[in-house]
């Protein structure tokens, strides 16, 4: 059915359209609560906008974001490619909920060879890239990284170690008796030596085997005729070595580095596989999942996604070609937003012979067999969640919450809250909450103080989503609290189940309680083996999440100086202090009068700083 924007709108878009500019640029929509909807870009806005309004061919998707517009914004560019880079951005700020979104946005692992050294190191690497050196990737994972780390310290024995342990060596580590490093610490080794070692590690990386194995077997030979046994069989065996490695690579023909994209759809979820190729050689691949929004074709789906991940993701390790399943109309568009970040031209290319034919069947096939495993997956929970439904008694159940707490010895308490629905966990919705009014180690307090904070938040808000059922991660005592709070809340409709360890602590052994009607403790025995295990499933959910973030709450505290938290006290101020009494523990040890010697501190300001570091 077609929706009547005449009549369904209070956005007036005739008007608006009358005087829209056909220069290229960008379009936000925005929902009555101002809310940003979709983020578009254009070539012609007028022609592009116009479209969401025309009397017949829209997707149900597509009339369900324009009934729901209020008002557009537009931002008009110098050209297209410019248009496109400023729509990526302002997705990955916004999140509009009709925008394709990725759902893998973790950086990418590095090899990171630093050059600032006498004796350079290899190391794994991810974030920002600020020290000096060369940078080798992306990798798909970590696991693609150790393995190349791995195999680097057996031929050529670069070293791996922090420098701060180098610097600090007297005899050889381990990895020098085991024959992995040729202790440069210790002067084992001379730096032209070295130095060589290094360069043959750079083109490895590189992805150029043959020219390596062609260097080595020339340096073999003109050992061999110096007479250097001992060298030339060193030689010798890291030219096997590499041999090996090049014959078992499943698809190394072919030189290059090469994105290949591969996709899936079941007109619901969309997968999108990209496996990496370097210097020819295949390092693995990566998923990415994603509810299909406004745009509804292949091509826009993987014109999408190739923005975002090339313009908001993946913003460094360009490749030289991406190969694509299908032509994409935009490319030219899409290369020349890329070549603006990229140190080279990119190019994109979807008819391919060979080698390059055979990743591409590769990667489709992968992209199938992940929108299988993750629809036979949601399929898994929505058949548990049927199963505890009939276990506990529960009329319905679409939405699950299950609470954690989390401290050590009551610092840094944090309370997680997690979210499964039918098709799995609803990572979204998870939220983490720094525990304030409980008194430090009180489980019960700080369950109380969560459940508070996260349903009376909720109640206020109109549209926010309220469970069929909460489970807390704890026994009779916190079940207790969170029924006091639930009553207090006029929350009672609301299944609450406490989750208890059972006596041997054992996963698939916990105990099961809830309270009745007359406040009696009552245990539950789950028949299905099914229901149990989507409780323990979200309560370790639940446990992940908030352990994670009591750590780094705990971390951050712990690098925090006492002297941030005195007024007047800025960080001046607190260098100066530092400074005059040599670290924190000479300002501690100060008296007053000692504090006011500080230049620019005066007496009170003084006593202020020695009050704060003695409370007593």
């Amino acid at each position: 059915m077609a929706v009547n924007a005449e009549t369904s709108l209070d956005f007036d878009y005739k008007t608006f359209l009358a005087r829209l500019t056909q220069k290229p640029g960008i379009y936000q929509m925005y929902d009555k609560t101002d809310q940003v909807l979709y983020v578009g870009k254009a070539k012609n806005l007028k022609k592009r906008v116009s479209s969401y309004f025309r009397a017949s061919g829209l997707t149900t998707k597509t009339m369900a974001l324009v009934s729901k517009i209020a008002r557009i914004d537009v931002m008009v560019t110098n050209s297209e490619a410019e248009a496109l880079i400023l729509e990526q951005n302002l997705i990955k700020q916004f999140k509009p909920p009709y925008n394709i979104l990725l759902r893998d946005d973790k950086s990418y692992p590095y090899i990171y060879l630093s050059s600032q050294d006498t004796f350079p190191r290899l190391t794994f690497h991810r974030g920002k890239k600020s020290s000096p050196g060369d940078y080798f990737g992306p990798f798909p994972s970590s696991g693609a990284v150790r393995e190349s780390l791995n195999l680097l310290q057996k031929v050529f024995k670069v070293r791996q170690c922090e420098d701060s342990f180098f610097k600090n060596r007297s005899r050889p580590c381990l990895q020098y008796q085991i024959n992995r490093c040729k202790a440069p610490c210790v002067g084992l080794v001379s730096e032209e030596e070295y130095l060589q070692d290094v360069a043959h590690s750079q083109l490895f990386l590189a992805g150029k085997n043959q020219q390596l194995i062609a260097m080595l077997i020339e340096e073999m030979e003109a050992a061999s005729q110096q007479l250097y046994f001992e060298q030339a069989a060193q030689l010798r065996d890291q030219i096997q070595y590499l041999q090996q490695v090049q014959a078992h690579q499943a698809v190394s023909g072919e030189s290059g580095d090469v994105d290949v994209i591969g996709y899936a759809s079941n007109g619901e979820l969309g997968c999108l596989v990209v496996m990496f190729v370097r210097g020819g050689r295949v390092l693995g691949q990566r998923s990415f999942f994603h509810s299909l929004g406004a745009e509804q074709s292949q091509l826009e789906q993987i014109s999408a996604f190739l923005s975002q991940f090339y313009l908001s993701v993946n913003q460094v390790g360009y490749p030289k070609e991406v190969v694509l399943p299908t032509a994409l109309p935009d490319s030219q568009c899409l290369s020349d937003a890329i070549n603006r970040q990229a140190e080279h031209r990119l190019l994109f290319k979807h008819q391919v012979r060979g080698e390059r034919r055979q990743w591409l069947q590769l990667a489709e096939k992968n992209a199938a067999q992940q929108l299988a495993s993750r629809l036979a997956d949601k399929q898994q929970v929505a058949d548990r969640v049927n199963l505890l439904q009939q276990g506990l008694g529960i009329d319905t159940i679409s939405r699950i919450e299950c609470f954690d707490i989390s401290h050590s010895s009551g610092e840094a308490t944090v309370a997680s809250c997690v979210v499964f629905g039918l098709q799995g966990a609803i990572t979204s919705d998870y939220r983490r909450y720094n525990i304030k009014q409980a008194v430090a180690g009180d489980d019960y307090g700080a369950m109380a103080e969560v459940l508070q904070r996260r349903y009376q938040k909720a109640l206020v808000d109109a549209e926010a989503a309220l469970p069929d059922l909460v489970l807390i991660d704890g026994g009779k005592g916190q079940l207790a609290k969170a029924q006091e709070i639930f009553t207090e809340l006029q929350l009672s409709h609301i299944q609450l189940v406490g989750v208890a360890k059972g006596v041997t602590r054992k996963p698939g052994l916990e105990t099961l309680w809830l309270l009745d009607e007359q406040g009696q403790f009552k245990e539950i025995q789950l028949r299905e083996p099914g229901a149990l295990l989507l409780i323990q499933q979200v309560r370790d959910e639940a446990h992940r999440f908030a352990i994670t973030g009591h750590r780094q709450r705990r971390s951050k505290a712990r690098q925090r100086s006492q002297l941030e938290d005195i007024p007047g006290i800025g960080a001046k101020r607190r260098q100066q202090l530092l400074k005059f009494f040599g670290g924190l523990s000479g300002v501690k040890q100060a008296s007053v009068q000692e504090l006011s010697k500080v230049p620019g501190l005066s007496l009170k300001l003084a006593e202020v700083v020695y009050n704060t570091l003695h409370p007593e």
